[in-house]
């Protein structure tokens, strides 16, 4: 892991030497020119040689980690890349601080430019320094750290050995040690047996752990003789197409007296031929285990015959871009087992076939919870299983494993095969996806995760590199997909429109990652008196998840913190910050969201690297002035704390990504001013870069600069009044990458005119009286607003049914209508809102009849009737919504209820739920 913070180091002198730090620099050591030269070419050197040692880190053979001459290199070399960095932002504070002030401050407080000088030979004798130690650190590993494997990135043997060691294991399980796994084998045994002569591809796809080759061999053994030849081969990421092929014609020649004897002899293109021959007249059944990487399967499926000979070919992965080689009807995803068929397998594991694999009913609470801890891993629960089959089956003895099963799942030898397939998932991650894993692993169990939250904290850690014209957001949402792919994230929730938006880590692979965690000094944990890892040995980042005593008085060598995340908000924080800004100079993030934090320190100004501030639910009622310093940050989460005016120092944070600044007044969401937001009078538009900001109390000139922010994406204004709308839509209209957009009038006889409105719009939310003309008018109200998934509308005062207007949204997958529409009826014709699976009426006080023709919103999944109370009929035509999954009927009467509930088809429902009226 030591190639994490080498990597770092790298994209910070990449910044360092980029083109508008040289430009700063240039600018403001003139006289220093030649000095500057020899400080950027040694930083660029440092550079070259931290890259090739990154190189090398990726691909040194894991046999040497274990090695404790190469741990303790890998510990000095991490150090130093720690220092170097620090230095590489001393150096950034230096050029890009006094540009951005102004030397005429400078010179007015008393600062001098000879200090400055001072400052920079400083940093030129530590470069200088660091530069002796990387070539002294090199020469010492060659002295004293004898490599296993050498360094050839073809060396892959170890790991190949690895896999399929490990896959032996799985394929030697007999058909009595599964469990849970009939309908899979049936639908497998199905594929295979199934009539179509065309070659098909099966794959068989899930998180390692899961079962995944023991099926595949339980029913290989059962069906192989059903086909004319047939053979398994292991793959690993780090495979050799060479020698699969060579694998697969050895396999499949054997027993034959025409085995060719010179394949050691031919070239890829040799033996894909020697294969595809052999096999173009066979029906041939061929398991491909193991696959890492979708171009392996495009380099083997050339030499697999296409024959119409009812052959097949099974792969099992952890990897869905793999899984996509097959037919969507030919993918079976293996799931984790349920809680019965958990307890049921470990059981078997756990209990002699003389007690009939029964549980005593002493220990049968303290086992259950034991493999819940499994969470289905049919491999966890087994090693668990056969660990316990060994000990006493005593209370006691059942509570020591209960209580440091942690401990043993990363420790005991018996569990190692545990640890290596899991291992392997982490250890084929590229590097860029490691940090932004074990980040994951630094929060607590079944944590929940939201998309854009973690990727500005990963952002702000500087795990996420520019990728062409991508923002940093949508790569980091490309790591989580790929994370999500490799199944080492657990998808919990997807958005209307198919983004992810909530995951979780496994606990199995969260207690292995927090292991790498510890013993890489990626990050710390802090829970009462547990610290997992420690600050002294170089810790960066500390994620606190419970604390009752003093900050000061339980966590100690701080000075080397760059992150801070606290996740109890009981916690004491009186003297949180102004020890951290004391100690912490170098912090990044600082996420304190909860905190009863109710004043910040003037000192906050003097973290000049603060990329991340969260103070989301503080009580904190005024910012200082001094964080016009923060050049660096890139988010300010201020929502629902105290503020309501941000100091005219904040226009000078140009690098600043995301502003959240809204309170909520009204929970419920029924009041037109449910929320407030921030006053910014002057300098908007010197905000350049911000691409979230929520939210915003409108001014004339803050309206009138809204259009100097390019880059937002997602805004929210309130107290929109009806002569701003004019210049407001001038200003959006620039807007081209604007995807969320809500906008609140002043007051309730306030009409909004947006007859302009961006046509890229994804989500959109308008609260006040609306101007009927801009339905009709807004190119986002008609065919041409495509894009707008999600539409929200209250306080409308719409006297026309909207429905034939909006119909034209075919790809809305939500819409709610909110105090909005003042007529009696709305009716739903065949054909429209395809694709809508959410729609919300609520508050629509003369709403009598809904009418739904069969055919339209063929894809409802959950409909919210709220407080309807002229309606007295129930609406029978949603016997027409097949796919309807979640039906509310809210505020209702007693006598409303007796009708719903002799409604065939809604009282019927199982997701059918209610409230009464208060």
């Amino acid at each position: 892991m030591a190639e994490v913070v080498i990597l770092s180091a790298v994209i910070k002198i990449g910044v360092a030497l980029g083109n508008e730090a040289l430009k700063q620099a240039s600018s403001q050591f003139q006289k220093s020119i030649a000095q500057l030269t020899e400080l950027q070419g040694r930083m660029g050197r440092i550079r070259s040689e931290l890259r090739l040692m990154h190189g090398f880190l990726c691909r040194v053979d894991v046999r040497n980690l274990k090695n404790q001459n190469y741990g303790i290199w890998v510990q000095e070399l991490r150090r130093l890349g720690h220092g170097i960095e620090d230095i590489v932002d001393e150096y950034l504070h230096l050029v890009g601080h006094k540009h951005d002030t102004g030397w005429g401050a400078y010179l007015k407080k008393g600062f001098k430019r000879p200090n400055v000088l001072l400052s920079l030979n400083r940093i030129a004798l530590f470069v200088k320094e660091a530069e002796i130690n990387l070539v002294h650190l090199f020469q010492a590993k060659d002295r004293w750290v004898p490599m296993v494997g050498g360094w050839d990135p073809g060396d892959s043997s170890y790991i190949v050995e690895r896999s399929q060691h490990l896959a032996s294991i799985s394929r030697s399980l007999d058909a009595e040690d599964l469990v849970g796994v009939d309908t899979n084998r049936e639908k497998l045994e199905g594929y295979l047996g199934s009539d179509d002569l065309v070659r098909s591809v099966i794959v068989l796809h899930g998180m390692g752990g899961l079962g995944k080759t023991a099926l595949a061999a339980n029913v290989y053994k059962k069906e192989r003789e059903k086909f004319e030849c047939h053979t398994w081969v292991s793959i690993s990421q780090t495979y050799s197409i060479k020698d699969v092929l060579k694998c697969l014609i050895t396999e499949l020649y054997k027993n034959r007296n025409d085995t060719p004897g010179n394949i050691n002899n031919m070239d890829i293109n040799g033996l894909q031929d020697e294969l595809r021959t052999f096999l173009q007249d066979k029906k041939y059944f061929i398991i491909l285990d193991d696959v890492w990487a979708p171009e392996a399967l495009n380099d083997l499926f050339g030499a697999l015959a296409q024959n119409q000979k009812r052959s097949r070919v099974l792969v099992t992965t952890r990897i869905d871009s793999v899984a996509h080689h097959a037919l969507q009807d030919q993918r079976i995803t293996i799931e984790a087992l349920s809680k019965d068929d958990s307890w049921k397998l470990f059981c078997k594991m756990g209990f002699s076939r003389d007690t009939n694999h029964k549980c005593p009913d002493e220990i049968t609470q303290l086992a259950q919870e034991i493999v819940s801890k499994c969470k289905g891993i049919p491999l966890a629960i087994v090693a668990v299983g056969r660990l316990l089959f060994m000990r006493e089956k005593t209370k006691v003895e059942f509570k020591r494993i209960h209580d440091q099963l942690d401990w043993e799942l990363v420790n005991n030898p018996s569990m190692e095969h545990v640890r290596n397939i899991l291992y392997l998932s982490f250890s084929y991650l590229p590097t860029h996806l490691k940090s932004c894993f074990l980040y994951c692993s630094l929060f607590p169990e079944d944590h929940l995760f939201h998309r854009k939250k973690l990727a500005r904290l990963w952002i702000a850690e500087g795990f996420i590199e520019q990728r062409g014209a991508s923002t940093l957001e949508e790569v980091a949402e490309g790591y989580m997909q790929e994370l999500v792919h490799r199944n080492m994230l657990q998808l919990v929730e997807r958005n209307s429109f198919g983004r992810i938006k909530k995951f979780i880590m496994h606990d199995i692979i969260r207690e292995l990652a927090v292991d790498l965690c510890q013993s890489d000094c990626f990050g710390v944990t802090y829970e009462e008196d547990k610290c997992g890892g420690s600050l002294e040995n170089g810790g960066r980042r500390l994620v606190v998840h419970t604390l009752t005593k003093d900050v000061e008085k339980s966590i100690s060598s701080l000075h080397q913190l760059r992150s801070m995340t606290a996740l109890d908000d009981t916690m004491p924080s009186f003297t949180l910050l102004p020890l951290l800004c004391e100690k912490s100079r170098y912090m990044t993030v600082l996420e304190l969201s909860g905190l009863p934090i109710v004043k910040i320190p003037y000192a906050i100004g003097d973290l000049f690297n603060l990329r991340h501030l969260g103070l989301r639910n503080s009580k904190v009622k005024m910012l200082p002035n001094s964080v016009e310093k923060l050049l660096n940050l890139l988010t300010l989460d201020l929502c629902t704390s105290e503020i309501r005016e941000l100091p005219s120092g904040i226009v000078k944070l140009k690098k600043l990504r995301h502003l959240f600044s809204q309170k909520w007044n009204d929970q419920s969401d029924r009041a037109l001013e449910a929320c407030s937001g921030v006053l910014i009078s002057k300098g908007l538009g010197n905000l350049t870069n911000l691409q979230t900001l929520q939210a915003l109390q409108a001014e004339d000139d803050s309206v009138r600069q809204l259009g100097e922010l390019r880059q937002m994406r997602s805004l929210r204004l309130l107290n929109v009044k009806r002569i701003y709308c004019e210049r407001l839509c001038e200003s959006l209209i620039q807007m081209q990458f604007l995807s969320y957009l809500e906008v609140t009038a002043s007051d309730e006889n306030e009409v909004l005119r947006l007859n302009a409105l961006p046509p890229n719009l994804q989500k959109l939310r308008l609260r006040g009286k609306l101007d009927e003309q801009t339905i009709h008018e807004s190119l986002v109200f008609k065919a041409a607003g495509g894009n707008l998934y999600a539409l929200r509308l209250n306080w409308s005062g719409l006297i026309q049914d909207p429905l034939s207007s909006f119909s034209r949204l075919t790809n809305l997958t939500e819409l709610f209508l909110i105090n909005a529409y003042n007529g009696e009826q709305l009716v739903f014709r065949m054909g429209w809102f395809p694709n809508l699976k959410t729609l919300v009426l609520k508050d629509l006080p003369h709403l009598k009849r809904i009418e739904i023709d069969e055919g339209a919103m063929a894809t409802l999944e959950k409909l919210h009737l709220d407080n309807l109370n002229s309606m007295t009929e129930v609406p029978l035509d949603i016997k027409f919504l097949e796919t309807l999954q979640h039906l509310f009927f809210i505020e209702i009467s007693p006598e409303f209820l007796t009708l719903l509930r002799s409604h065939r088809r809604i009282g019927g429902m199982r997701q059918f739920r209610y409230s009464l009226r208060a």
